[in-house]
């Protein structure tokens, strides 16, 4: 039997898939309130400005990816496997809408309009995933696992952008499909033999 989630965890998961479905501004302490039955008061005793909801939100996100990406590493030797997994997970949340889709990326589109202690753990987040990408790849290419043409930091700023705006891109047309297409060529152009 799956434990029940304190009301701060509940609060958090509706606030998730609020931001998820429509943003930042998308959504009020009302909505909260009404989809898990308790008084706006109640949120507000947790997390007194929506600020403080959405930073404790994305903490929270940060350390559920920081967990996952270093699962990836303890499982998996090979950096070329690493990052399929890496993959394969983003494809596996856009085939199946009940699984979670990147809050952060949700946030990023919002960034001019988000109170600095979010922008700057959205920031946070990405600067992390950035570095993770990185060192993946340049073990990667120390293995001959892959060939970079560029840098391997900015080989991972433009895989993460393929990645995030094949997300982006697949949940605009409606097409799970989309984010394959566009992913796994540039996986394939890193996995290439090297030269």
């Amino acid at each position: 039997m799956k434990p029940v989630a304190s009301t701060s965890e509940q609060i958090l998961d509706v606030a998730q898939s609020l931001i998820v479905a429509g943003g930042y501004n998308g959504f009020s302490y009302a909505d909260i309130a009404d989809a898990i039955g308790i008084r706006k008061a109640s949120i507000h005793h947790h997390f007194p400005t929506k600020a403080e909801l959405v930073s404790a939100l994305v903490d929270r996100y940060r350390q559920q990816t920081e967990l996952g990406l270093k699962s990836l590493q303890a499982q998996s030797a090979s950096p070329a496997d690493q990052l399929q997994s890496y993959v394969d997970f983003w494809k596996a949340c856009i085939g199946n809408a009940s699984l979670p889709f990147c809050v952060c990326a949700m946030l990023a589109g919002e960034m001019p309009m988000l109170p600095d202690e979010v922008a700057s753990r959205v920031r946070g987040h990405f600067h992390h995933l950035a570095e993770w990408l990185t060192s993946v790849l340049q073990a990667g290419a120390k293995q001959h696992l892959f060939r970079l043409d560029k840098r391997p930091e900015q080989e991972a700023q433009m895989l993460m952008a393929s990645v995030h705006g094949a997300m982006l891109s697949a949940r605009a047309f409606d097409d799970p499909g989309l984010f394959a297409a566009i992913v796994e060529p540039q996986i394939a152009r890193l996995r290439a033999p090297v030269r």
